[in-house]
């Protein structure tokens, strides 16, 4: 895991989509981030230790390649995952909040798009390439932001613990925004191997019932400072 340095930075933005307005001020802690998703690889060993069931793409050979993120996960499967890790590690790890994945994502470029602040990152012959994948692909080195963290703006869906509100930016708190205290769709952010466009912007919004289990959505784990 990577250790961020936490602080004050703009979330949101004005100019974009309806759901990411008013651009506002955050002020996070320092935490732990995972430099990449969860892999097949880690999540069959919490299904090979417990009752959980194999997601269900597993039946297909592109969706279960072993250093890959896995997909077809449920936001309950993910916390059950975290829940499983933080028992066998000893590392109480969870879910982030909107707020510290964006903060993750922007790579210390307070307001940029992309991990890298310019429109053409990354180059054209790794866009293309990940443009023919098919299923999920095992993190590129050249898809690492400036925190080191691989694949924040492509690849997969990743859970966020918040529910979603579309208007809730209006309304959240300054310090610390852990999203409304209920809904019918948990967040969550990054890019989509499945979609015609590979690459989503950083402060990009998305959510889904927490019920749901796609082939495009994975997760990461995140974990308090030291």
């Amino acid at each position: 895991m990577r250790s961020l340095p936490g602080g004050t930075f703009t979330m949101g933005a004005d100019d974009r989509r309806r759901d990411e307005r008013p651009a506002h001020r955050v002020t996070i802690a320092p935490f732990r981030a995972a430099l990449r998703p969860v892999s097949n690889a880690q999540y069959a060993a919490f299904v090979d230790h417990t009752s959980a069931p194999p997601p269900p793409f597993w039946s297909q050979q592109q969706f279960r390649i072993a250093d890959a993120p896995v997909v077809g996960v449920s936001w309950h499967e993910a916390v059950a995952w975290c829940e499983w890790y933080s028992e066998q590690s000893g590392l109480r790890v969870r879910l982030p909040t909107e707020a510290e994945r964006e903060y993750a994502a922007r790579g210390g470029h307070n307001g940029a798009d992309w991990p890298e602040p310019n429109e053409t990152w990354p180059d054209e012959s790794v866009r293309s390439a990940i443009a023919e994948a098919e299923h999920p692909h095992v993190p590129l080195e050249i898809c690492r932001n400036r925190f080191g963290l691989y694949c924040m703006a492509d690849n997969v869906h990743e859970w966020c613990s918040d529910w979603y509100d579309r208007g809730y930016y209006a309304a959240s708190p300054q310090v610390a925004p852990a999203g409304p205290a209920t809904g019918m769709r948990r967040a969550s952010r990054g890019g989509s191997w499945r979609h015609r466009i590979k690459f989503t912007r950083v402060g990009a919004r998305s959510s889904l019932s927490p019920n749901y289990r796609y082939n495009d959505y994975g997760f990461r784990i995140y974990a308090d400072a030291d």
